[in-house]
Formats: C-alpha cells, structure tokens, sequence
C-alpha cells in the first residue's frame, strides 16, 4: 500500500515540528480541543508562531519566529487544525492565526455547520481549506455514519471509538473498514504504532489515501520520538 499522505498528530514544539517535517511528513496536526493534553493555545492574530511550551521536555521550545511558519508551511507541510464542537468563529480564528490548510472535526458537528464553515473560509481566506470529519469506529456499523457527511467534507479519518476524542493510543479492527464504500478518501487512524509498519504494507483498501500517527511516536504528550517515527517511515517505504 502506498500511502500519499502521512499525518502526524497532536504536535505543538516548534522544533520537534521541525525535526517531524524534516522526514518528508505531509500533515502537521495541531490539536485546538482544550482538553486534550496536547492542546495548542490560542495566539494573537497572525503572529506566525507555536506557542513556547516550557516543562514538555528537559528542552526549552523553539518557538516559530514572525513568518517562518508560513514559509515553512508553503515548502514542506501542511497544518491540520483539530477541534471538537467548537464555535466557528473559533476554528475560522484558528485557521487565519496558524496558515491551517486543513480543518479536521472530531465531535457531532453536523453538514450544515460544516457547509457554513466552508463558506465563511471559501474563498476570501482559505480557498482550498480541505474538511477531515473524524469517524469513531468499532463495528461496521459504525460506518453509516459517513453517509450524513458525503459531499460536505473532503476526508474522513477513521479513528478508534473510545471516550475520548481521539489520542487514545487504541487499535480496532482495521477489516471492519471493508463495509466503508462511499465515495470520499479516508486516513487510516487509532493506535497505530511502531510495530505496525508491516500490517499497513498489507491493508488495502480503495479510498484509503494516509495515515495518522500520534501517541505511539511520544515521548510525553505534543512530543514526538523522530527516531522512531524515521524508522518507522522506512520500514513502511520498504519493498
């Protein structure tokens, strides 16, 4: 399985996302949902930085200087903003102060909510911000879910049903994904780890386009192991 896109999730070091983006990574996800423990706080309009988080690490965080962010978004990756039913001017406020490309909704956010959000962004500030609904999932059953969001969203993210919102480091079974025959692509998420470089070269499935990876490349929670995350990437790379 060639995987187009990879995602790596819940991040917030400046230069951790450097190093992760350094390995040819696609999407950067920062997690907007206060309650998660990698959450992203909120900067003033457009200052182009990551917040400097002191205490992750024995490291002081690099913050982004002014502007760098959005160069660096141009060149090599692409930001993911994840939220959980948040207020639409709160994720539209998001999306201008961060350069996200990509809006990523992980609660009940519904079509038409998710059509006004895209009109408020098309075309005046993001005009080809792409929409990931996030989709829990244990049985097929879960699945008929997608139909509600088909034509509305651009990628589903299938994730593991647990009770929180995603991070869970929890697998499912990935066969269940058989039942999904919808139109939209979909990333392949929930607990996917080191160990399983192997088991992804195997999965196959027609609208299945990356990956999303988080909590089983940390350290501690919004720090990524680049180490483990390269090895990762070659094990999945190799032939």
């Amino acid at each position: 399985m060639n995987y187009q896109l990879i995602k790596v999730c819940g991040m917030r070091d400046a230069q951790n996302i450097r190093e992760v983006a350094a390995l040819g990574v696609n999407l950067i996800g920062l997690i907007f949902y206060p309650k998660s423990p990698r959450y992203v706080q909120s900067i003033s309009s457009d200052a182009g930085i990551i917040p400097d988080y002191n205490g992750l690490n024995s490291h002081t965080p690099l913050p982004l200087s002014q502007g760098e962010g959005s160069k660096m978004l141009d060149k090599q990756y692409k930001t993911v903003g994840v939220f959980v039913d948040d207020m639409p001017q709160n994720i539209v406020t998001a999306v201008y102060n961060y350069h996200l490309s990509y809006v990523q909704l992980h609660g009940d956010e519904s079509p038409v909510m998710i059509d006004n959000l895209r009109r408020t962004l098309v075309p005046d500030i993001v005009p080809q911000i792409k929409i990931i609904k996030a989709i829990s999932v244990s049985s097929a059953e879960d699945l008929k879910r997608c139909e509600q969001y088909e034509g509305h969203i651009d990628l589903f993210l299938f994730d593991t049903k647990c009770k929180g919102y995603g991070g869970s480091g929890q697998k499912y079974d990935w066969s269940v994904l058989e039942a999904y025959t919808g139109p939209t692509p979909f990333l392949l998420s929930g607990g996917i780890g080191p160990d399983d470089a192997a088991r992804l070269r195997d999965f196959h499935h027609p609208q299945c386009v990356g990956i999303d990876l988080n909590s089983k490349f940390e350290t501690a929670p919004g720090m990524k192991d680049v180490t483990k995350l390269q090895q990762f990437l070659l094990q999945l790379n190799k032939q």
